[in-house]
């Protein structure tokens, strides 16, 4: 297997059904990435260390999923000049609407890449850090507008199926 160029991670191993989206979608265009968790709160040296190495061991993007107060994205982003992208976990009574915001709101020079809520959240976040690795690397910007394709031929074959069921 090929040097993981993205790191996936999360606060908590309950978080893991929802950040395996990233990683099927990661799949989808052959990029190998890594999984770990490690969380800003309970273990935040470890956490400021993995940030601190990630690009002296190949990564290129981190995608990072956390619930609640969901600082994992930010204090990542606060150790590297890696892009890093955050995902909301909804493991609160509140929904994800408490990690969204606290994901989203990061101050100014620690920008953190921020997608929706939960399983579709980490499916884009995996898609966008294809995308930014895509910047340098052709093949897989033709495979990304391969599956840009694939999704609109998607639409076209619902809508054929759609009007002919109405007929």
């Amino acid at each position: 297997m090929s040097k993981p160029q993205v790191s996936i991670v999360m606060g908590s191993d309950s978080d893991l059904e929802i950040m395996r989206e990233a990683g099927k979608a990661l799949d989808e265009f052959d990029i190998a990435y890594e999984m770990d968790v490690t969380s800003a709160h309970r273990s935040p040296d470890r956490t400021a260390e993995f940030a601190r190495q990630a690009a002296g061991r190949g990564i290129r993007v981190i995608i990072a999923g956390a619930g609640g107060a969901a600082h994992l994205a930010g204090v990542i982003a606060a150790h590297t000049t890696l892009p890093v992208i955050g995902v909301p976990i909804p493991s609160t009574p509140l929904q994800g609407m408490d990690s969204l915001l606290a994901t989203v709101q990061m101050p100014a020079g620690i920008p953190v890449a921020t997608v929706a809520i939960g399983k579709a959240g980490a499916t884009n976040a995996g898609i966008l850090a294809a995308q930014v690795l895509a910047v340098a690397d052709s093949g897989l910007a033709a495979k990304l507008s391969a599956y840009k394709e694939k999704l609109a031929r998607g639409v076209e074959e619902k809508s054929r199926r759609l009007k002919a069921a109405e007929k």
